[in-house]
């Protein structure tokens, strides 16, 4: 079982690294005349994540943990959103953040994963959120916080979403490209 903390430790190190850069990208963008939108909900989405790895942890220890050949499956999918995540974080540079800021008049990142969905970053914490559970048979952690997950994300995205095509050329660039998932014909 030690190896299985230490690995859920690892990923909630992960969190704390993310989060430290997305608040050095948040001061540039400040300093450049930015500001942040959903402040209101994001505390919303740091308990969510919190509570997370406090349910994972919990249900874990409760019900044990047996790994068989289904268990490379759930642990495929999170490897691939970890591929996913540091292509997206990489693609935006200073721009990528756990927060939504909003850089008047700039050009939206269309690059990288961004060329083929609108969020690649909300879709490897989709994944994350249902695979990790998954791989450690958390069954109730990942339904659970799927759900509230989604409905965080609902909003989150809405806001986003508004927020971007009132001040850049979002609207624009990602007229026509899905959400989550790349459209099988481009």
């Amino acid at each position: 079982m030690i190896w299985v903390y230490a690995f859920i430790s690892l990923v909630i190190v992960q969190r704390l690294v993310e989060v430290g850069l997305a608040n050095q990208n948040a001061k540039w963008i400040r300093s450049k005349g930015g500001y942040e939108v959903g402040q209101t909900h994001y505390k919303y989405l740091v308990l969510l994540h919190g509570f997370f790895f406090v349910s994972l942890i919990t249900e874990v220890t409760i019900k044990g943990v047996a790994f068989d050949l289904w268990s490379a499956i759930p642990f495929a999918w999170f490897l691939f959103a970890q591929i996913l995540r540091l292509w997206a974080l990489s693609s935006l540079g200073r721009f990528w953040n756990t927060r939504i800021m909003i850089l008047p008049d700039a050009n939206v990142i269309a690059s990288g994963p961004y060329r083929y969905i609108k969020h690649p970053n909300y879709a490897v914490v989709i994944i994350e959120i249902a695979m990790l559970p998954l791989f450690f048979k958390a069954y109730v952690t990942a339904f659970l916080f799927s759900l509230l997950n989604a409905i965080v994300l609902y909003i989150r995205i809405h806001t986003e979403e508004e927020a971007l095509q009132a001040a850049t050329n979002y609207e624009a660039v990602f007229e026509g490209k899905a959400r989550f998932t790349p459209k099988l014909d481009e």
